[in-house]
């Protein structure tokens, strides 16, 4: 640039304001770092231009005041030189305004330039920022995708939680009912152990005191049958017609020495059975029904709970006949 001891003020002070604005942060981001680089260069070269044509003027009106201070009476030939002398201050300050004002135009135009150039680059920075706007809005979507998925898995978290702890306590319910039904279970085994050991206890002793009086029972049947027909005239028929029913006869008795209470025709077949698979309920009962003196009928219970029990009475018969 230009300098020299005496600028126009106006213009310097224009050069200056039109740097001063460039500077600002507004319009300094459109500039790039060379850019940027002049542009501070020439801003500080005006200031220095401005501060040196400030200096010039405060000299020069130092000088006339001193030159009005001094004697009336000069020569004429000093006020002369002195006019020259402004003259050619003023043909300076001319010269020096003309060359700023190219510098100026100049500076405008590079700052259209600048301008030019940065409109161009502008529809590329707006298209990126589209672009960038447009990722992070997709970003921020899918975070918010995310955190809503986020929370419905800790909502399932949850319920799956609950749902394994109900779980749980069912099974453990479970397993004390299984516990209670073993223990029930083993319960009535034992229980069935028990019976089925008193039933062959009872079983065995049936069988011993058959074994003991059935020889008893037999004869005092037959005694008892034979008083009470009589003679042979009279009643030439016997209640025993064989050898099976006299054997019969005196299993049942045993059976029914055992039963004071007395017990059921089905319940004594169920146990002649158990010798002999052909056993007949009839043929017991009217077996039963022939020897009135060894075997009685009773009726126990009422209503619907009525039942006829066979019981022995042997040993009242004996007696009565």
């Amino acid at each position: 640039m230009v300098s020299g001891p005496s600028l126009y003020p106006a213009t310097v002070e224009q050069i200056v304001s039109v740097f001063q604005a460039a500077s600002k942060q507004k319009a300094w981001d459109h500039f790039s770092k060379a850019q940027r680089k002049n542009l501070d260069m020439w801003r500080k070269q005006a200031e220095e231009i401005r501060n040196m044509h400030n200096e010039q003027l405060m000299g020069i009106r130092r000088e006339e005041e001193m030159e009005m201070s001094d004697d009336d009476m000069e020569d004429a030939p000093d006020s002369k030189d002195s006019e020259d002398s402004g003259v050619s201050q003023a043909e300076a300050l001319k010269e020096e305004n003309d060359s700023l004002r190219c510098q100026l135009d100049a500076y405008r135009n590079e700052v259209e330039l600048l301008k030019q150039e940065q409109g161009k680059n502008q529809p590329i920075r707006s298209e990126e920022d589209n672009t960038h706007s447009q990722q992070l809005s997709f970003l921020q979507q899918a975070l918010q995708g995310m955190q809503k998925q986020l929370l419905k898995m800790r909502e399932e978290l949850k319920q799956r939680e609950a749902e394994l702890e109900k779980s749980l306590e069912d099974k453990q319910q479970l397993k004390n009912q299984v516990l209670n039904l073993k223990e029930g279970l083993q319960n009535l085994q034992n229980i069935h152990a028990m019976q089925l050991e008193t039933a062959k206890q009872d079983d065995r002793g049936s069988e011993e005191s058959t074994n003991q009086t059935s020889e008893a029972t037999v004869s005092t049947v037959v005694s008892c049958s034979q008083e009470k027909e009589g003679p042979t005239e009279k009643n030439p028929q016997s209640p025993v017609q064989s050898e099976r029913e006299a054997l019969l006869v005196g299993i049942i008795s045993t059976f029914l020495h055992v039963h004071p209470f007395g017990a059921s025709i089905e319940y004594i077949c169920s146990y002649l059975q158990r010798l002999d698979t052909k056993i007949n309920p009839s043929e017991v009962e009217a077996l039963l029904s022939r020897l009135p003196c060894t075997f009685r009928q009773e009726l126990t219970g009422v209503g619907a709970s009525l039942e006829k029990r066979w019981n022995f009475c042997g040993f009242q018969g004996i007696k009565s006949t």
